[in-house]
């Protein structure tokens, strides 16, 4: 029996909005980039055991044995004290899946679902989880039909995308911004490793969607619509491009004051993308600005 297993933030058995067709969406703790803007901190790092959080617990779900933070999910009432405590942008509330456990799970949703995406954080940090969870999809006579999907800042090297492009049916890829200088400010990462995955999966007919978030006066992706257009219609002008809004709602830090992107802002920039060739745009259908 396999006995690989994965820290999980938590899972959603169905969602439309995670590639295609209804999915379970499985969260993996730990992500390499710290973006200036992520609505979701406490998913960057895996737990330090520090204990800091025990005590601030108001419902006593939290105990520190053998060095260890204890999360006691069946008392917890989901207030995120502990995640407002922790100094390490983590949380103990989190989940060890085996492949086993996410196969049964998947199993019990089966009849509503079209397919799998793995999420994060960053869901490549734990990519022989990946590997042998998508392998083990496609060898089950009843799952095989399911698509394996995963949603990734693209920080992953080439030959790490090696290790489950064949056993991947799909990826979605952020590309937060142009200029290396504008992606190193807002994720602590540079973007050449990004360009390099949304290349490769292209020419591998893996890339299902590239994701642009518009944060206005930050991100600069506004102004190199056509340097952006040019290198993905070399892969295919058809290639899916999906436009998030930025909305400083649940964001921590200096982004709590940074302006939400508007209806106008995404439109404008859709209209540039069409303009300089690229065909295949979806736009937010709701706007929280």
């Amino acid at each position: 029996m396999n006995k690989s297993w994965a820290i999980v933030n938590k899972i959603l058995p169905f969602s439309c909005v995670d590639g295609p067709g209804n999915r379970l969406v499985i969260f993996l703790q730990g992500c390499n980039f710290k973006c200036l803007n992520c609505h979701n901190p406490y998913t960057i790092s895996r737990c330090k055991e520090c204990g800091e959080c025990v005590a601030t617990c108001p419902h006593q779900s939290l105990s520190f044995i053998n060095n260890k933070v204890i999360w006691q999910s069946s008392t917890c009432q989901q207030c995120d004290t502990c995640i407002n405590t922790c100094n390490y942008q983590s949380t103990p509330m989190t989940y060890r899946y085996s492949i086993e456990d996410i196969l049964k799970l998947i199993r019990k949703y089966l009849p509503f679902l079209n397919g799998i995406t793995l999420s994060g954080g960053e869901a490549t940090l734990q990519l022989a989880f990946i590997e042998q969870l998508f392998s083990a999809i496609k060898q089950a006579q009843d799952l095989k039909h399911l698509s394996c999907f995963v949603d990734s800042n693209g920080y992953l090297p080439q030959l790490g995308w090696q290790k489950i492009v064949n056993v991947m049916d799909g990826a979605m890829i952020d590309l937060k911004a142009w200029d290396n200088q504008v992606y190193e400010a807002l994720t602590s990462k540079g973007n050449l490793r990004v360009k390099k995955s949304i290349e490769y999966l292209a020419k591998m007919n893996k890339l299902y969607e590239v994701r642009f978030l518009i944060i206005p006066k930050h991100t600069d992706l506004q102004q190199n619509a056509e340097q952006l257009a040019n290198f993905l219609k070399q892969f295919d002008a058809n290639i899916k491009i999906r436009i998030n809004a930025f909305h400083n709602h649940g964001v921590r830090g200096e982004a709590k004051t940074w302006q939400s992107a508007s209806k106008q802002h995404i439109e404008n920039f859709a209209m540039e993308l069409k303009q300089f060739g690229l065909k295949n745009i979806v736009l937010p259908t709701v706007y929280l600005s």
